[in-house]
């Protein structure tokens, strides 16, 4: 397939490998200590273990996976909110398919839907919508969650209610942002992070301008990279080419679709209808990310599902077992996780890194059981 197949040719990989083999030497990096590159992006990751592009690495380069799976950073507390508002009568409560097997401690939305709660799933929040207009009767709250790759949409739909004046739709928001995300784990002592990759489809919105932070106040090197073998590749040749030469820069390997200025519209939408929601539970499950959720301006308050429903306040603690935390910040691996494919698996995940097939503790096992 043309501009997909030119991106994971063999060749041309074996050849990019071949090159960031030879550069690795001149790293001060060890098999020891090798540099780290955090990719941020669940697609990344997933095209990672699809790949085996982390086996390709020398042995003084490690991929490390961060919280860029939007489902991985769901708190449990917020999927017992979702179910009790999808509970109630005359609730019709639609979802991305990934949100719909997240575990909280009251289960999961699709086992709240064999309860008989109307739990749908959508593609688009434009689907939710054109559901509240459908049925006038019954109120409509759709599950936004997402960074800003999903942001721009659920913009643009709760303009579109509001121009409508449809007042039986509701929005339950789970929206996080990359920015903040990513300061709070620059800010964590020793995380142990030389080096990111971010991600192609947030910076399409948000640009490669904002990431300037990281290299001017933390001093580490950014690339923002495709999802292609090559593109992921490229990517890590650019950081350690950074690392010799002791930079750090903002570069851009995804030029065929980033701008460097991102979406000024998307930029302009999302301004509109969100402002920062504050140290909140729309932070991670691993309650390290703080300050990245995000909370309707007052023109749009009306659609909060919360401010309407008003669900219990669900506090749930975490398994002392489980590993999730440690592993959505880059500190341990999936499989240094004593839950990891046992207790916890995708047929009975116990956390939402195993639920997303871009979770990085879903990716490995998954394409492991399909042979891909």
């Amino acid at each position: 397939m043309r501009y997909v197949d030119e991106y994971r040719a063999p060749e041309q990989v074996m050849q990019l490998v071949a090159h960031l083999q030879q550069r690795a030497r001149l790293l001060p990096h060890t098999a020891a200590r090798p540099l780290r590159i955090m990719e941020v992006c669940g697609g990344h990751t997933h095209a990672i273990f699809k790949f085996g592009l982390d086996q390709l690495l020398p042995e003084n380069i490690e991929f490390i996976h961060g919280p860029g799976c939007p489902v991985c950073v769901l708190p449990m507390g917020r999927i017992d909110a979702c179910i009790e508002i999808a509970s109630r009568p005359g609730v019709i409560f639609c979802t991305f398919g990934d949100a719909m097997r997240v575990p909280g401690k009251n289960g999961s939305l699709l086992q709240a839907k064999a309860r008989g709660a109307d739990v749908r799933i959508v593609y688009s929040p434009m689907d939710a919508l054109r559901l509240a207009q459908q049925n006038p009767q019954r109120e409509v709250v759709f599950f936004g969650l997402g960074f800003e790759t999903t942001m721009p949409a659920t913009a643009l739909t709760l303009r579109q209610a509001r121009e409508r004046n449809v007042d039986n739709f509701y929005f339950f928001c789970q929206h996080i942002t990359l920015l903040p995300t990513l300061r709070s784990l620059l800010d964590q002592p020793e995380n142990g992070i030389d080096a990111f990759l971010a991600p192609g489809h947030v910076s399409m919105v948000i640009g490669t301008e904002a990431y300037g932070f990281i290299a001017s106040d933390y001093h580490r090197p950014l690339v923002v990279a495709g999802f292609e073998p090559l593109d992921l590749l490229q990517g890590a040749v650019m950081l350690v080419e950074q690392t010799i030469a002791q930079r750090s820069d903002v570069e851009n390997q995804y030029r065929r679709v980033v701008p460097d200025e991102g979406n000024p519209l998307a930029q302009a939408a999302m301004a509109d209808v969100f402002r920062p929601r504050m140290a909140t539970a729309n932070g991670a499950a691993s309650g390290v990310i703080s300050d990245s959720g995000v909370q309707l301006t007052p023109a749009y308050q009306r659609f909060d599902a919360e401010a309407h429903f008003r669900p219990a306040p669900q506090r749930v603690c975490d398994d002392p077992r489980a590993r999730c935390g440690e592993v959505l910040t880059g500190r341990c691996k999936p499989h240094q996780c004593p839950l990891f494919a046992s207790t916890c698996n995708p047929q009975s995940a116990f956390g939402a890194l195993m639920v997303s097939s871009e979770g990085a503790c879903a990716a490995p096992v998954s394409i492991s059981q399909s042979g891909k």
